[in-house]
């Protein structure tokens, strides 16, 4: 019995290092694999009973691990959407039957579709921005897709003017030219023009006069500067809206009216909130607020450490789209390693726990860079060696065994 003991043990170890031979290769391989996890393989005796002399050889048991929790260095890259995780978490990805994993390769590239998936086909999951996350569920996650978020037109409804009307100026007393009468030889005392968006999304730029007409009186109007004479009087439609504006006689502070109802041509109503003007010994100023924008392409995207997405539009502005999140478990080592770099939290692991990058012990998130592969092929090319000279070792042992039985069968011929 012992012979075949003999053998099955050396079995048992050439299968051993067969395992930890196949681990070194898929290292090997993955050497270059963006956010891969080096696996290791880890011995363990079987023991067989034995009585009082005698010995029955036992073997070795293989337990194959991940060291998914493992860091790793980092590149810098060319594209915004390169993504890395600086510490603890992982990023939500959804393969094609939907389900949500977590891998730490963050190469993700624009689709045709205008999603976000890396070189594994993992699609990016974030949330819309203003949703709060579920912590310990994938409730409330999309698919991060940066092709629907082209500006729309948007028509000016709403802002805050502020001005400062000096004091010291001359009042206009010929009523026949203050600037609402339109006249040729209109006259002022201060000109701003600012700019809104009408229901096409077109710029309509607004001439704003304003004229004293008596202590703590003034009068404002707005013209549609397209409807200019040379950039001036007569305007060929009359004003949008002309008020009076009374200030406070101890405070300098504006009375009424507290706002303006501004017509925009083939656009909506601009309401103009101007209670915060005023009357002072002091130059003229003011500054304008407005709600609206024209329609515009998506130019890029950027990304910053909370994992804010925003995207930065061809006319200039910046608007904040999707979350990304960051998942972690609390054993990541004992997750279910899938093809394409990714894990499924398991028993073993415990729930999936998610958060905003860069709070409560998650890492932030880094664009422009990619998590390398945490492979060191010197340690593998040396781990390969030690495997190959054990197991031709053990089959040497089982080829001594196998001359033994041999032996052992032939006694009688």
């Amino acid at each position: 019995m012992s012979l075949y003991g003999l053998i099955n043990t050396s079995a048992a170890g050439m299968a051993a290092q067969s395992t930890a031979l196949s681990t070194v290769a898929d290292n090997i391989a993955n050497v270059s694999t963006t956010g891969y996890k080096r696996s290791s393989t880890e011995f363990s005796t079987l023991v067989t009973s034995s009585g009082s002399g005698d010995y029955q050889s036992g073997g070795v048991d293989t337990d194959v691990r991940t060291a998914i929790s493992g860091k790793s260095t980092t590149t810098s890259t060319t594209s915004a959407t390169d993504l890395a995780v600086n510490g603890n978490g992982f990023f939500i990805v959804s393969g094609p039957s939907g389900t949500p994993v977590l891998t730490r390769a963050g190469a993700f590239v624009e689709q045709a579709d205008g999603t976000l998936q890396n070189a594994a086909g993992y699609t990016l999951l974030g949330y819309p921005v203003g949703t709060t996350p579920s912590a310990n569920s994938y409730a409330g996650l999309e698919v991060v897709n940066v092709g629907d978020l082209a500006m729309k037109a948007v028509p000016s409804t709403e802002g805050v003017v502020t001005f400062n009307l000096p004091i010291g100026a001359t009042a206009v007393t010929d009523t026949t030219k203050l600037p609402s009468n339109n006249a040729a030889d209109a006259t002022y005392t201060q000109k701003t023009s600012f700019t809104a968006y009408n229901n096409a999304g077109s710029s309509v730029n607004l001439d704003v006069y304003y004229t004293k007409t008596a202590d703590n009186e003034w009068e404002v109007s707005v013209y549609n500067q397209a409807d200019a004479t040379n950039g001036g009087f007569p305007y060929s439609s009359a004003a949008l809206v002309t008020e009076t504006l009374t200030f406070d006689s101890t405070t300098y502070a504006l009375s009424t009216p507290t706002s303006l109802s501004v017509p925009v041509p083939n656009g909506g109503t601009l309401t103009l909130d101007i209670s915060k003007s005023t009357q002072l010994d002091s130059a003229y100023t003011f500054s304008a607020d407005v709600n609206g924008n024209a329609a515009s392409a998506v130019k890029s995207v950027e990304i910053s450490s909370d994992g804010t997405l925003s995207v930065v539009y061809e006319n200039g502005s910046t608007v904040a789209a999707y979350t990304i999140p960051l998942a972690t478990v609390a054993s990541p080592d004992n997750m279910t390693v899938i093809s394409g770099n990714a894990y499924l939290p398991n028993q073993e692991s415990g729930s999936v726990q998610i958060g905003i990058a860069g709070t409560n012990g998650f890492g932030t998130i880094s664009d422009y860079t990619l998590e390398n592969s945490d492979v060191d092929l010197a340690t593998e090319l040396t781990r390969m060696i030690q495997s190959q000279n054990i197991y031709q070792s053990n089959a040497k042992v089982f080829q001594t065994g196998s001359d033994l039985l041999k032996v052992l069968v032939n006694l009688n011929t």
